[in-house]
């Protein structure tokens, strides 16, 4: 007898390209008495699917167990955010950013001061003065005494 569609079969079978109605022919075919000799490595495959009653089912009643276990029958309500709440990270992370900047700006500067160089008496007229941190810039407008009596001695 030649088997050349059920092998057939068993090769669409293999590259899962087999209907419904087609593997139940498979299955049909191997739970008969008489399988060839060459076929018999898959009888065990096929026969187990319609010997082995399906015992894992779910009930009907499924569904309305786990409801009940959850507990949770109120639907859940959108929250609604407004766009400063959305964006308030962002106005975190700027306020970080910006005090770290500001703080290592005012380290900086309090580093980069150099020393003052000592002025000798004849030098002291001709040489620009040295600029210290610019902190109070509104306070350069006034001369103190001592520095209008060096101007005034330096230029008599």
């Amino acid at each position: 007898m030649d088997y050349k569609y059920i092998e057939q079969l068993l090769e669409s079978y293999w590259q899962c390209e087999t209907s419904v109605q087609e593997e139940q022919i498979l299955r049909t075919f191997f739970s008969q008495e008489e399988v060839p000799v060459q076929l018999l490595r898959y009888r065990d495959l096929f026969a187990y699917q319609q010997a082995e009653p399906q015992t894992d089912v779910l009930g009907d009643d499924f569904d309305s167990r786990m409801l009940e276990l959850t507990g949770n029958s109120q639907p859940v309500k959108a929250r609604t955010m407004s766009l400063t709440q959305r964006l308030k990270p962002l106005f975190k992370a700027a306020a970080i950013v910006a005090i770290i900047l500001t703080l290592g700006n005012a380290a900086q500067v309090a580093f980069d001061v150099e020393p003052p160089t000592p002025d000798t008496p004849e030098t002291a007229a001709t040489e620009q003065p040295q600029e210290g941190p610019k902190v109070a810039l509104g306070d350069t407008l006034r001369i103190d005494t001592l520095q209008a009596n060096m101007l005034q001695t330096a230029v008599d």
